[in-house]
């Protein structure tokens, strides 16, 4: 589940693999943290050496549920040319003891893999200067950034998944970013490639930081929700970023028993200004809500200050160098978050506190309107940019319904998938029926932001805001589709009170992310390219909306 391609221990290797003799200065190794869904896991301890005759990747790990995975050890060894010669993994995977031998002799692959001592053999071709990836040990990508180094987009790389295939990884950006730490700033690269996995697994984008000597800083796989960073970048006091505006200044926003952080971006003037809180979407959001490379909300904070508003833009609570926890959070908590953010903007001298709005995407469109409901005096108007219209069991429902129509399995198949979700959706919000749901899936669905999200009624929340509202929606969006836009303006338009501006923009060739793409489904995202940017209508019809709507 950690790599290009799930672990498979169907298939086995004897127990006879020997433990390799310890390295020669093993004991300086880079300790990573590793999460899944932005919770830590576990960490694991990683060392490249530069050996006479070549290179050795070296580690241990320690992975909690539910990943539960212990590595004793794991070591790659490749020649100076770094082509393999031999793996070794040694480790307990959800219980069950497995260790993987593998010799590599050119293009032939020998593995040996033991599950509980029963070993079964296996050979494949893969190429001569192939990338050693088991899927236990996430340390073996030390080598994979030691490869990148001077490498550019469109470049393309072989690495095996041992012991399954060989995948091809194509480098769709590799961009400079500064990662700022408490002891200073790091320079890295930014790597967003593609794994070109076969079916029925598919493509899978994966995001690799290194700096300039090509050492291993950070891993992203965003469709396994897995992470892992160096223990500095880690800290809750580092941050990555490759997007500024100038006038950005970062401050610290006090919430409820913890700080978030955020960054204040605000025009020229010497009068008090009409203010923009930009709300991210759901996941580890960070303030510029960088998604395959691309800062959404970087490009729209740049766009709405060029025309004349302070924009404040956070780093989600538990993410960035924000405090809190989200294993427990709820919509409703979101919610709060962004309250304590529009208090602390309207005391501002430099902010009209007249004309604050709010802008939320996706998830964050759910948060903005709880937020406006419950400060209707305090919030001027509503943008809610690619938001659900219905709740959430319908929209994950709908999202799988469209993701199995593209995979290259059989409708009952298809109909299998779709009454599994449909079982786990009413588990998690009956608190029963989980007894015919594999106990992983149960790990990941059984959350409160889940719960929260699968019962959040839209028209509800909608009914308590009095606010004018635009909502802005791509038409090219297969995560929340365009008709949901319609649904919302009609809940809007239905709502109590003095009838006020509400309009709908759709914006033709954009997706999710509100960049031009070609089919918007969410594998093209790490294929847009560095050079992805928001398309300008969509900042441009926020800026006249709320320019209108807030005038004194």
């Amino acid at each position: 589940m950690l790599s290009g391609l799930s672990v498979a221990l169907v298939l086995s290797a004897p127990a006879v693999a020997q433990t390799p003799p310890p390295l020669p200065v093993a004991d300086n190794g880079t300790q990573f943290l590793v999460f899944f869904r932005s919770q830590p896991v576990g960490r694991e301890e990683v060392v490249v050496l530069r050996m006479a005759d070549g290179w050795v990747v070296r580690g241990t790990s320690r992975l909690g549920p539910p990943i539960d995975i212990t590595t004793r050890v794991a070591e790659v060894d490749y020649d100076a040319q770094w082509r393999p010669k031999s793996l070794i993994v040694d480790g307990i995977v959800r219980g069950q003891d497995v260790t993987l031998k593998t010799t590599f002799d050119g293009t032939k692959a020998s593995s040996v893999l033991a599950v509980q001592g029963a070993p079964q053999s296996k050979t494949d071709t893969v190429s001569a200067d192939t990338i050693v990836l088991p899927n236990t040990f996430l340390g073996a990508y030390a080598a994979l950034a030691k490869r990148l180094q001077g490498k550019t987009a469109g470049a393309d790389l072989r690495a095996y998944i041992a012991p399954q295939a060989e995948v091809t990884i194509r480098i769709t950006s590799a961009v400079l970013e500064g990662i700022t730490t408490p002891k200073g700033l790091i320079q890295s690269m930014h790597y967003n490639m593609t794994f070109n996995n076969p079916p029925p697994t598919g493509d899978l984008v994966v995001n690799l930081w290194a700096d300039t000597d090509g050492n291993l800083l950070r891993l992203n796989i965003p469709a396994q929700t897995v992470e892992m960073a160096r223990e500095d970048i880690a800290s809750a006091a580092s941050r990555t970023s490759a997007f500024s505006i100038p006038g950005d200044e970062s401050v610290t926003i006090p919430a409820l028993g913890f700080n978030i952080a955020a960054t204040i971006t605000k025009p020229k003037s010497d009068a008090p200004l009409p203010a923009v809180i930009l709300i991210g979407g759901s996941g580890p959001t960070d303030r510029d809500e960088t998604v395959a490379g691309i800062p959404v909300f970087g490009h729209i904070a740049r766009d709405l200050v060029a025309a004349g508003f302070v924009v404040v833009r956070y780093d989600k609570r538990g993410v960035g160098q924000s405090g809190g926890r989200s294993e427990s959070v709820t919509i409703a908590d979101y919610a709060e978050d962004a309250r304590h953010v529009l208090l602390w903007l309207e005391k501002r001298k430099d902010v009209n506190k007249d004309r604050i709005a709010l802008v939320g995407h996706s998830e964050g469109a759910l948060v903005a309107m709880l937020t406006a409901g419950r400060e209707r005096g305090k919030v001027a108007a509503l943008t809610l940019i690619a938001g659900p219209s219905t709740n959430g069991d319908e929209v994950v429902l709908e999202q799988q319904k469209y993701i199995l129509s593209k995979m290259p399995i059989d409708e009952a198949q298809r109909a299998e998938k779709q009454a599994l979700q449909q079982k786990i959706n009413t588990a998690v919000i009956k608190g029963t029926g989980w007894a015919d749901i594999p106990e992983p899936a149960r790990r990941i669905a059984d959350t409160p932001w889940f719960y929260s999200f699968l019962t959040f009624n839209p028209a509800k929340a909608m009914n308590e805001t009095r606010q004018p509202v635009l909502i802005v929606q791509g038409e090219l969006d297969t995560q929340v589709q365009p008709h949901h836009a319609d649904k919302l303006a009609e809940f809007a338009r239905a709502r109590k009170g003095p009838k006020v501006a509400v309009e709908v923009v759709k914006v033709p060739g954009v997706n999710h992310l509100l960049v031009p793409a070609k089919t918007g489904d969410v594998t093209e995202y790490g294929t847009l390219g560095p050079d992805a940017k928001v398309a300008p209508q969509v900042t441009a019809a926020i800026a006249s909306f709320l320019t209108k709507a807030m005038q004194e």
